[in-house]
């Protein structure tokens, strides 16, 4: 069977038992230094991927994939609208909401709040707060009865459980004969919800739509339709197509818009962790350039008898690139199986470890995520084993042309 001579000669010297056993040992941190950085590449981009998407879960659980506004904060025809959205491909569902901001007050403890009103038979086609309920349900929200639903911190802050009465203060206000006076009204609480986001779980509050518009004196208006789609990631495509179909001029925002600057933190900082971890891999390419340069001294001899015998000096090149590139191969392919591994496993290797040590890295009572979701992409695996295979062959290359360039007469001379 043919095979090139470089590769021959290159595998050979790679397998054949070295004198030198301390070009061998750097050889072989070289080796676990690249499945090192790739291991801890593919496992903390996952496990960044895994948080990325919880927190995105978490935060489109309450305020949807894609919203339809008027430009004056009210809408009088918002089921034609619904209608026209809902024939839209994309769109699973759509339900009306008014969103105003209030004080909450309880005995002594004052707390501002946005108030949020629904139609509890709606809101699950748009939302999951009515999965996240730690007490009570979200069809007690009735209309006239003035119940009111508030977030567990905000409800731990104001000091109050299912069954309490708080009063709602709102910004308007009555002008009466004693003076103007604030619009308020008293809410008894029906239920206590956890998304999880400090943000949410400690400033909203949901009451019925109809109450809302008693409260608020918006009659027959909403504040605008929350919309749930098929795709989330198609959102942008998908919210200007359905801005386009509309009678009129309203505005469509998608999640993207809400919480750009949070998404795009979360991408800078993968994008500055793939780099700083990308160099423990080029240190460790750097230890292929010095057991190269070893390797090249070491075999002076016989990279001028291979010359005398006709190779030529692209030959030599090729037969150390060989040898440089299966290090780099081998420790890319020990860091590819140890990083997916791990990442595959990371949800379940974790709690062990806390268990053994009886400690835990992420508290519940700190953290709001208080374990390490994973998610593993094919794009990060072959993006990070690709730069890690091609930072070993270019480390290979200063080496293998000094090689190339070795006079066979200067290197024979004193042997």
């Amino acid at each position: 069977m043919y095979r090139p001579i470089q590769l021959f000669i290159g595998l050979r010297y790679t397998r054949a038992k070295r004198r030198n056993h301390f070009i061998s040992f750097i050889s072989l941190m070289s080796m676990l230094g690249i499945a090192l950085g790739v291991t801890a590449l593919i496992t903390v981009l996952s496990v960044m991927n895994g948080f990325e998407t919880e927190l995105r879960q978490r935060i489109l659980g309450m305020t949807s994939h894609a919203t339809i506004s008027s430009f004056s904060d009210s809408m009088r025809e918002w089921r034609e609208l619904a209608t026209l959205a809902d024939q839209h491909p994309g769109v699973r569902g759509a339900a009306p909401y008014i969103q105003r901001e209030g004080m909450l007050t309880y005995g002594s403890q004052v707390q501002g709040s946005v108030i949020r009103g629904i139609l509890p038979e709606e809101e699950p086609k748009v939302s999951s707060v009515g999965k996240k309920m730690t007490h009570g349900q979200l069809d007690l929200l009735e209309d006239g009865e003035y119940r009111i639903i508030l977030g567990v911190d905000l409800a731990r802050i104001l000091g109050v459980f299912v069954g309490d009465r708080v009063t709602l203060v709102t910004p308007s206000a009555n002008v009466t004969m004693a003076g103007v006076l604030p619009r308020m009204r008293r809410f008894t609480v029906a239920g206590i919800f956890d998304v999880g986001m400090y943000e949410y779980d400690s400033a909203m509050a949901y009451i019925h739509l109809e109450d809302a518009r008693r409260l608020y004196r918006m009659e027959g208006e909403i504040t605008g339709l929350r919309l749930d789609l098929d795709d989330l990631f198609f959102a942008p495509q998908i919210s200007r197509e359905i801005a386009n179909s509309l009678p009129g001029i309203y505005q469509v925002r998608d999640w993207t818009q809400y919480h750009a600057n949070f998404f795009r933190a979360i991408q800078t900082e993968k994008t500055v962790m793939f780099i700083i971890l990308l160099l423990i891999v080029a240190v460790a390419a750097f230890n292929i350039v010095s057991t190269m340069v070893m390797v090249v001294t070491d075999k002076t001899a016989d990279i001028a008898i291979l010359r005398t015998l006709g190779a030529s000096p692209l030959s030599i090149l090729g037969i150390f690139m060989v040898q440089g590139t299966v290090i780099g191969f081998i420790g890319t392919v020990l860091g590819l199986i140890g990083g997916v591994s791990l990442a595959l496993n990371v949800e379940t290797i974790v709690p062990a470890i806390e268990a053994m040590f009886g400690t835990q890295f992420l508290p519940a009572d700190v953290y709001y995520i208080s374990d390490l979701p994973s998610e593993l992409h094919m794009s990060d695996v072959l993006r990070i084993t690709g730069l890690a295979f091609l930072i070993s062959i270019l480390a290979t290359l200063y080496p293998a042309w000094r090689a190339s360039r070795t006079q066979p007469a200067e290197s024979l001379r004193y042997e």
